[in-house]
C-alpha cells in the first residue's frame, strides 16, 4: 500500500511538472504554472520522506532532513524576495550551479555506498550512470559559478592562444577517463586505492573543464551559456533519477534538460553560433578587441527632451526596444506609464524583443511582465523587423549589440552574422544611453552615427520620467 501511494505521489509530481512547464509558456499563466509545479514537488518530497522504503526500512534522520529543508527554504525565499531584476541572471546561475552540485554529490554518495558495502554484484551501467551524472553535475556547478562571477563583475573574461584545443583535449580526456574507469570496475565492488583516487580525479578534471569552458565566454553570449548549463543540470538530475529509480526525479530532469537544450539551440540560432563552438568554449570571449570599429570617431547628434517628446507624441506608431540599461535603471514601470500615455493620445506602441537581450533568456520579457506590460505588445525579432518599415519612431532603452548594423555589414565584427533588430528601417531612431561607451560585446555601434539616429543621454528611468513630463506639457 505504501509503495503504491508513493508511486501515486511521483505520478502527481510528474504530471504537475509537465503542466507547470506548459503554463510557463504564457505570462498570464506563468505564475500559476510555478505554483502547480511547486505543489507537485512538495508532494514528491514529502512522499519520499515518509513513504520510501529500502529493505523494509524507512529513511530516518528526520531531524537532519527537516533542518535542511527549513534552512534551504529560508535562504531561497530571502534571496528571491531581495533580488533585483538586474541581478536575476546571477541568481539563476547560482541556483543552477547548486542543482549541479547536488547531482554531483548524489553520485559521490552512491560511490561511497558501494565502497562501504562491497561484495555485491556491480553492473558497469550502474557505475557509468554514477560517473556521467557526477561529471555533468560538476561541469554545471563549476561553469555556473564562473558565469555567476562574470555576471556580477567579479570574474573577467580570460583567453589564451590554443584555449579551444585545450578544452577539446580536456573533453576527450574526460570521456576516455570515464570509459576506462567504467571498464575497470570490479564486478564485486572491491575497489583498490588507486581506483578510488581515480574516481575523484574525474571530479577534478570535470571541475577544470567547467571553468575552462565558461571562462572565455563574454559579451552578448552569456544567455546561451546560462541556458546550456541549465540543460546540463537537468541531465545530471535525470541520471540521479535512474540511480534511485525515482520517476519524478527522472521526469523533472528530462524536462529541464530537454527545455534547456531546445532553448540553447534557439539562442545559438539567434546569435548565429554553432552548438559545437559553445561546447568548446570558443566564442564570445576575447574577440571584441579585434572587431572592426569603422564607426569609431564618427559624428553623432543629441536630441533634447522637448524634441524627443514632440517626435513620440505626434508619431502614429512607436516601437520600444528594451535592453539591459532598462533593467539597470529599473525603468520598466515608468516605461509602461509612457506607453499608456502615448496610447491615450492615439499612438500605436509595441515592444521589439531580441532573443538574447539582457543577461539571460527571456530577461526582457520577465522585466516587462513585472510592469504589467501586455504580452500581446511584445513582438519577437522576426515580427518586429517586419514592422520597423512602417514605424515612425523607435525608442531604444539601453540596448546596444542587438541593434548594431555591424552584424550585417562588417565581416570583421565579432557579432557579424548575428540576427539583429533592424531598427534603422524606421523613420527615426532615438537611443537612450548613459554614455557612448560600447555595449557588453565591447564594440562600437555604427547605428549611433547614422543620420536618422539621435542620442538621448542619461539614466533610463530619469530620462523617461523627464520625457513623460515634457509630453504632458505639450
Amino acid at each position: 500500500m505504501e509503495f503504491n501511494l508513493l508511486t501515486l505521489c511521483y505520478l502527481i509530481g510528474s504530471v504537475t511538472f509537465i503542466l507547470g512547464l506548459k503554463m510557463l509558456s504564457h505570462p498570464d499563466s506563468a505564475r500559476k504554472g510555478n505554483l502547480v509545479a511547486a505543489f507537485g514537488m512538495t508532494i514528491a518530497i514529502f512522499g519520499t520522506i515518509f513513504l520510501y522504503q529500502e529493505d523494509g526500512k524507512k529513511l530516518g534522520n528526520y531531524g537532519w532532513i527537516f533542518a535542511a529543508l527549513v534552512v534551504g527554504t529560508v535562504i531561497g525565499t530571502l534571496m528571491a524576495k531581495k533580488v533585483k531584476m538586474t541581478a536575476m541572471p546571477e541568481m539563476v546561475s547560482l541556483f543552477n550551479g547548486m542543482g549541479g552540485l547536488c547531482a554531483a554529490l548524489i553520485s559521490v554518495m552512491e560511490f561511497q555506498h558501494i565502497l562501504e558495502f562491497p561484495g555485491r554484484n556491480i553492473e558497469a551501467l550502474h557505475i557509468l550512470i554514477i560517473i556521467v551524472a557526477m561529471v555533468i553535475g560538476t561541469v554545471s556547478f563549476a561553469g555556473s559559478m564562473i558565469a555567476w562571477g562574470k555576471l556580477n563583475g567579479k570574474v573577467k573574461d580570460y583567453t589564451f592562444k590554443g584555449q579551444t584545443y585545450i578544452n577539446l583535449i580536456l573533453l576527450i580526456g574526460i570521456i576516455a577517463y570515464v570509459g576506462w574507469f567504467t571498464y575497470s570496475t570490479p564486478a564485486d565492488g572491491f575497489y583498490e586505492a588507486n581506483q578510488v583516487y581515480a574516481f575523484y580525479g574525474i571530479i577534478a578534471l570535470a571541475a577544470v573543464y567547467g571553468i575552462m569552458f565558461v571562462m572565455p565566454i563574454g559579451g552578448a553570449d552569456m544567455p546561451v551559456v546560462i541556458s546550456l548549463l541549465n540543460s546540463f543540470t537537468g541531465m545530471a538530475a535525470a541520471f540521479g533519477g535512474f540511480l534511485y529509480n525515482n520517476q519524478v526525479m527522472l521526469t523533472g530532469g528530462i524536462l529541464v534538460g530537454a527545455a534547456g537544450t531546445l532553448l540553447t539551440i534557439l539562442m545559438c540560432t539567434a546569435m548565429n553560433r554553432s552548438l559545437k563552438n559553445v561546447l568548446l568554449g570558443s566564442f564570445g570571449g576575447g574577440n571584441a578587441a579585434s572587431g572592426s570599429s569603422s564607426a569609431s570617431g564618427g559624428n553623432y547628434k543629441e536630441i533634447s527632451l522637448s524634441d524627443a517628446a514632440v517626435v513620440l507624441s505626434y508619431a502614429n506608431k512607436v516601437m520600444i526596444v528594451p535592453g539591459y540599461g532598462l533593467a539597470v535603471a529599473q525603468a520598466q514601470h515608468i516605461c509602461h506609464e509612457l506607453e499608456k500615455f502615448l496610447e491615450d493620445k492615439g499612438v500605436e506602441v509595441k515592444y521589439a524583443i531580441h532573443p538574447v537581450a539582457g543577461r539571460m533568456p527571456g530577461h526582457m520579457n520577465v522585466l516587462l511582465a513585472e510592469a504589467d506590460v501586455s504580452y500581446d505588445k511584445l513582438l519577437e525579432m522576426e515580427q518586429a523587423n517586419d514592422e520597423f518599415k512602417t514605424t515612425d519612431a523607435v525608442l531604444i532603452l539601453g540596448a546596444n549589440d542587438v541593434v548594431n548594423p555591424a552584424a550585417k555589414t562588417d565581416p570583421a565584427s565579432p557579432i557579424y552574422g548575428m540576427p539583429i533588430l533592424e531598427v534603422e528601417q524606421a523613420k527615426m531612431v532615438i537611443v537612450n544611453k548613459r554614455s557612448m561607451k560600447p555595449g557588453y560585446a565591447g564594440i562600437e555601434n555604427e547605428l549611433f552615427f547614422q543620420p536618422k539616429t539621435s542620442m538621448l543621454f542619461g539614466d533610463a528611468k530619469a530620462a523617461l520620467q523627464n520625457l513623460l513630463g515634457e509630453m504632458k506639457n505639450l
